[in-house]
């Protein structure tokens, strides 16, 4: 059943596409994307996909979110006009994730409009991983797969961070998922949260303890790693010997690689989700979990109608 699936790849993340491909056996599909020389986005699909059921690798990621959007919705349209049978985007980081919900008056819930868009232009299921909120998936009428970096996470801890661990989690809203690393893990969670939206204030409160502790933060997306290193140097003075950071996406934007360097950090630890490798070259800290696997087997199994969940656990990490 393998053979009547097609992996194809816009411009985001190649490099992810590809491994996804190789796992599963499969060779990438043709196509070209491409611009115009007024900015249009421009997709040919080279082979045929007639009554495939294709697969889409596609993050919406910096530094071209609005682009990679874009030529995804392309390429899902490009697809189903190709006459696929099902198309799926598979979206390892899911762009405008943090707006998904309204705070203030007259304020959009851009994460809403995406999942529009997505389904307007014909998409019939998503993968994604580790979504910044769970109602994102509410925002689809369609099936939606969120996997969890989550078993990953823990078993680089366990294999790479030795000694009395303390999880962190770097704000209350991070504390659900920072409490299920703390309990496979089985040691003690601390909360770290900024008292106001002043970044110039340079102080979060702590609620637990953390002396002579490695205390391992637990996060969801680093961008700027302003607050990673702001909690790195918190935690430090409040007495933890060493200060690790483990998040699922990388976006990195910004004067993040000087900050991080600059950070009382051992090391920020990110999937390749996004992709890495000019960040890697600029940074020691930075280490990265392989999750195409992850994403490969999710394939497998819809694919061959299994259940997708928690599968990620059977994933050695190197």
């Amino acid at each position: 059943m393998i053979e009547s699936i097609k992996i194809l790849s816009g411009t985001a993340h190649r490099d992810f596409a590809e491994q996804i491909a190789k796992h599963l056996n499969v060779v990438i599909g043709k196509c070209d994307c491409t611009k115009f020389s007024n900015g249009e986005t421009s997709v040919i699909i080279a082979e045929s996909i007639r009554s495939k059921d294709v697969y889409i690798v596609q993050p919406t990621c910096s530094p071209n979110v609005n682009d990679n959007i874009m030529e995804l919705l392309v390429l899902i349209d490009a697809v189903k006009r190709a006459s696929a049978n099902q198309v799926t985007a598979v979206i390892p980081y899911y762009g405008y994730g943090k707006q998904n919900k309204k705070e203030r008056s007259r304020e959009p819930i851009t994460g809403k409009l995406i999942a529009n868009m997505l389904e307007t232009a014909g998409v019939n299921r998503v993968i994604s991983m580790d979504l910044e909120a769970s109602q994102i998936q509410g925002f689809f009428n369609i099936p939606v797969d969120n996997l969890y970096a989550e078993p990953l996470i823990v078993k680089y801890i366990e294999k790479h961070i030795k000694g009395e661990r303390v999880v962190i989690s770097p704000a209350v809203d991070g504390v659900k998922r920072a409490k299920l690393v703390a309990d496979k893990l089985n040691c003690d969670l601390a909360i770290l949260d900024r008292q106001t939206k002043d970044e110039s204030v340079d102080d979060m409160l702590l609620v637990g303890d953390v002396t002579d502790k490695i205390a391992v933060i637990i996060g969801s997306v680093a961008d700027t790693c302003d607050t990673l290193a702001l909690a790195a140097k918190v935690l430090k003075r409040r007495g933890a010997s060493k200060v690790y950071a483990l998040v699922s996406h990388g976006e990195l934007s910004g004067n993040a690689i000087e900050t991080l360097n600059a950070s009382e950090l051992e090391e920020l630890v990110i999937t390749n989700s996004i992709p890495t490798m000019s960040k890697l070259e600029q940074s020691p800290k930075i280490k990265v979990i392989n999750v195409a696997p992850m994403f490969a087997e999710a394939i497998r199994r819809i694919v061959h109608g299994e259940s997708v969940t928690a599968h990620s656990s059977k994933f050695v990490i190197l």
